[in-house]
């Protein structure tokens, strides 16, 4: 009687795992591997290390130059507080271009290497950029059936330009969704195939008429640009970026198992050289005497579109309501690069803060809270 319990078990055990692989959830595998059976209930900012990823060289390593007043001011209680409930791991401040101040909590410290999650986004938009200056893609208005022909004969795929991929205006059927394992974010991230998880996809929308945040328009923006620079996009932001921007460590790109690197999201670095990233915005560009990246294009990333409410630009979110105004990377969980210009600050902030509450035009209300008391008291 066991027995034969056993073996129909067994049975319905296979039939599940074939029905499971037959309509291409296979990925729900590595996924409870990665998660479950690591006691954890999803992603994490150290889930890196589970994952293949390619190598973001860095060069002649450039510290960051101190403050005077380097760690002597406490930051208020209230921001503390904040920080504590929101389980952040790194929370830096940097003024015109010195580091003024930087906590680590939890175990992590200078060195610590996270998830970027979504910042990478802005990263990508960056190396977009870069390729279109050295010429290896037109403009923002190139279509993206120049660099992959199946397009044209793709409902609205014809009409789809690079602008709108980078813009979040792609119309995919893509649904934006971070805890439903059978949803399109679950593939991406734990699948084999980017390529399957975001070339198969469809339009819900003709392109440029709706704004809607959707991590498949940036992976195939991610495509297009790996296309068009022949090399693998790691080594592409280790020439233009890590290196020139003398960062501290080697960074890690995640990518599938072709070797693609994962564009929306995942890039594991320290915070002081996510930093860096944001201080480059700042600076227009330029490190030093060289103008590492065109100054308008970047103009271009953080000028708010009409068809976001002016929520978001080009990988970045925009925030020119408040009375400080501030644009800022944004990866999932709370993972913050914030630019400041009219007191020339960047903040960086990593950590794990889940269901954190979003404004109006869904935007985290933790960022305008972080920009008022650190201008504030700063």
């Amino acid at each position: 009687m066991v027995k034969k319990i056993f073996q129909g078990f067994a049975a319905v055990l296979a039939f599940m795992i074939a029905l499971t692989y037959g309509f291409g959830y296979d990925y729900l595998f590595k996924g409870i591997r990665e998660t479950y059976l690591r006691g954890e209930t999803g992603s994490t900012i150290d889930d890196g290390k589970y994952f293949p990823s390619h190598l973001i060289a860095k060069g002649n390593s450039k510290p960051w130059i101190k403050d005077s007043l380097y760690n002597k001011k406490l930051l208020p209680k209230i921001l503390v507080e904040d920080l504590k409930k929101s389980h952040t791991a790194s929370f830096l401040i940097i003024k015109n271009g010195k580091l003024l101040h930087e906590e680590y909590w939890d175990g992590y410290n200078q060195t610590s290497k996270t998830n970027s999650f979504s910042m990478a986004k802005a990263v990508t938009v960056m190396l977009l950029g870069k390729a279109i200056e050295e010429e290896k893609i037109k403009n923002l208005n190139v279509k993206y059936a120049d660099f992959y022909e199946n397009y044209k004969n793709v409902e609205f795929g014809k009409d789809l330009t690079i602008g709108d991929l980078a813009k979040m205006e792609a119309g995919l059927d893509w649904t934006e969704n971070y805890k439903n394992p059978f949803l399109q974010n679950a593939k991406a991230y734990y699948g084999k195939s980017l390529a399957e998880a975001v070339f198969l996809r469809g339009f819900k929308n003709k392109p440029a008429t709706k704004f809607e945040y959707q991590s498949g328009s940036t992976q195939l923006l991610g495509f297009a640009v790996r296309k068009a620079v022949n090399k693998p996009l790691a080594e592409y932001a280790s020439e233009k970026l890590w290196k020139p921007l003398g960062m501290e460590q080697n960074a890690d790109w995640t990518v599938d198992e072709n070797g693609m690197e994962k564009t929306f999201c995942c890039i594991q670095s320290n915070s002081r050289d996510f930093a860096k990233l944001g201080q480059l915005f700042l600076d227009k560009g330029k490190v030093g005497d060289v103008q590492l990246l065109n100054s308008n294009f970047l103009e271009e990333m953080r000028t708010p579109t009409k068809l976001s409410n002016g929520a978001y630009g080009m990988g970045l979110w925009i925030n020119y309501d408040a009375a400080i105004k501030h644009y800022y990377f944004w990866g999932l969980y709370g993972q913050y690069i914030i630019l400041i210009p009219e007191k020339q600050m960047v903040i960086v902030k990593t950590g794990t803060y889940k269901d954190q509450p979003k404004d109006v035009k869904g935007r985290p209300e933790q960022v305008g809270f972080i920009v008022n008391e650190v201008s504030k008291n700063f």
